[in-house]
This record gives C-alpha cells, structure tokens and sequence, in this order.
C-alpha cells in the first residue's frame, strides 16, 4: 500500500473477493486509524463520469448571482439543508477556537429517496428536513441522487471494514447506520480577492462530528492539511481516482479514543496564487442513525476502566456542534 505523506492510499477492490486482500485492506485501515485518523481509497467502483458531471453542475451553480442562489437557502442556522454564503459559518468554533469566519460558500443536501423516510421522532424536523433543489443546473438533482447513493455504498463497505478492524462481527454497525441522516455538501472556496483577516482560513482547524467522511478534491491550490499526533500538520494533496477518507468524533468516541478524529483545515492560497485558486471539494458526512447511542464498544475498554466519554445519541451530539460553528453568523432568514 503507497502512502501519500503520513495518510496511506488503500486500495478497496478484492475486499469482497479475494481473504488475502481483505486481511491486508483491514490492517491497513485499522493502523491509519490509530495513527493518523486519514486515508486514501483506491479502487472504490464509483463512476469517474459520474464525479465530473457533479462537480460540472456544482460549479455552474456557484456561479450564478447571488439572488438565485439565495433562492435556497438554509432555512434556519438548525438545518443543515441548501445554500450559505461566504462568512455564515465559523467551524472552529464547534472546538470552542473560532475567532473568524470561514471563506467558503456551501450547499448541502440530506437523505433522499428511499433513505430520507421519517421515523416519527421530534427531531425529524432537523435530521430529515427536506431538500432544496436549485432549479439551475437542470441536471444537478439527478446527479446529486446518483452520487449520494454511491456514498451510501461506499460508506457501509468502509463501516464492514471498521467492524473487522475492531474484532466485531462484519455487520455490527449495519443496524446503527441504516437510517443514518447522512450529508452531501459541496464547499466551495472562491478565488481571494483580498487579504483574509489574521488567523482566517478557507476552513479552519476542527474535527468532524460522525462516524466518517468520504471527501473528494480537486488538484488546486489551497487544500487540504491534518494535524498529526505530534502536532505538525500535512498536506494531504489529490490522488487521481482516489477519495480522502477520515473518520469522526462518532467513531473516536465508540472506540474510546483507540481511533482518532484528526483536526484538520483547509488552508488559504498563497498571495501569489490567488489567481485560478477557486476550489470544490464535496465532503459526504456519513453518521450514525441519529437515535443511535454512541458509547464505548466494550473491547475498546480496560477491565475495570471507566470509559473516556460519556454515552450520547450521535444526533443529539451532531445538533450540539453544528449550532456552535453556525452561531458566528446568526440566524439566516
């Protein structure tokens, strides 16, 4: 398996086929998650057209004036649905360290189609909210379901993956996942015509709130960077054919800290680069159901040892930090 910096590529194909390269792909994953929280994959079986439709359509959308992106805008700071601007959210302050607002624009999306079904909760309103689709590009709405679809695979066969890097059954987590409220966002990170403010960044340190991320990139400058254990941060850099995969606060905490959620930020252009430094990255933000509990997985415990944190629904954790990194920028009308 080559290695990209500290974050190692893994290749997926073969898990399903071949027990050598299974064995081999779960050891790789279970030490990029001990060591680093970060890694790349390869052989992922997702349609390469299929991504540059996407990022086709997600670019031709930004481009459009302002009034019609508002059009769809986040309903309320609770919801994460449609389009915010540039300056509407502060990340790192869900870490209680934000002091500036980050410089991207977003539009996100939730659970569609067969997986959006409410499930009769009082939080159904937040976590099943619905779409808003922008009308321009006519073809975004069908690619944006063609693709969440594809991270929903891809998402459960790396959720099989954890499950044997853990020593637990291949489908412990299928029942904890399979009403999962997850997120389709496109970031998107616009040439910088003036200076930021000091200490401001594309986006900046934090970690993320589930149990993984599946986060695909473009070759432009200004990207992406992890902090390691030891406190130096890496680029990550694009792989050709390959997704950047990290996990969340969810799985750090159901494995009692063994895996780490890596801090990591999106950094600025230099002054000299700022010219063609527009940036896309789409991160799809897989979680748990949102009434799943997320607690300590026994084998990740010492006999006798009391667990690192304390148990919560991964829904009510999720609502407690996207308020906080939304609360910069008040409340959207």
């Amino acid at each position: 398996m080559a290695a990209h910096g500290p974050v190692p590529l893994i290749d997926l194909s073969g898990f399903d086929t071949d027990p050598t390269r299974r064995g081999e792909i779960v050891d790789g994953v279970r030490t990029a998650c001990e060591e680093i929280g970060f890694f790349l994959v390869a052989g992922h079986g997702v349609d390469e057209q299929l991504i540059d439709s996407l990022y086709s359509d997600a670019k031709a959308f930004f481009d459009l004036p302002l009034e019609e992106k508002m059009a769809v805008r986040r309903p309320h700071a609770g919801v994460s649905r449609g389009y915010f601007t540039v300056g509407q959210q502060s990340i790192a302050a869900a870490m209680g360290t934000g002091t500036t607002t980050d410089l991207l624009e977003a539009l996100t999306f939730g659970p569609m189609g067969p997986f959006a079904e409410p499930t009769g909760s009082a939080d159904d309103h937040i976590h099943f909210a619905p779409n808003r689709w922008p009308q321009t590009p006519a073809t975004l709405q069908r690619r944006v379901e063609e693709y969440y679809a594809a991270m929903r695979g891809l998402a459960a066969t790396i959720m099989r993956v954890f499950a044997l890097a853990l020593d637990l059954d291949e489908q412990h987590f299928a029942d904890k996942t399979d009403r999962s409220p997850s997120n389709l966002r496109f970031n998107h990170y616009p040439e910088q015509e003036r200076d930021p403010e000091p200490g401001q960044l594309r986006a900046a340190e934090h970690t993320d709130y589930g149990t993984l991320t599946i986060l695909k990139v473009e070759d432009a400058p200004g990207g992406l960077e992890v902090r390691d254990r030891a406190g130096v941060w890496h680029a990550v850099g694009s792989v050709p054919g390959a997704f950047v995969v990290n996990i969340g606060d969810a799985m750090a905490r159901w494995t009692n800290g063994r895996w780490v959620s890596t801090v990591h930020r999106v950094v600025n252009p230099s002054r000299d680069e700022t010219i063609g430094s527009r940036r896309l990255s789409v991160p799809f933000f897989h979680s748990a159901n949102h009434d799943t509990v997320i607690e300590a997985i026994p084998t990740c415990v010492a006999a006798g040892a009391t667990p690192e944190f304390a148990p919560i629904a991964a829904g009510e954790y999720w609502r407690m930090k996207n308020d906080a990194s939304m609360a910069p920028a008040g409340r959207a009308s």
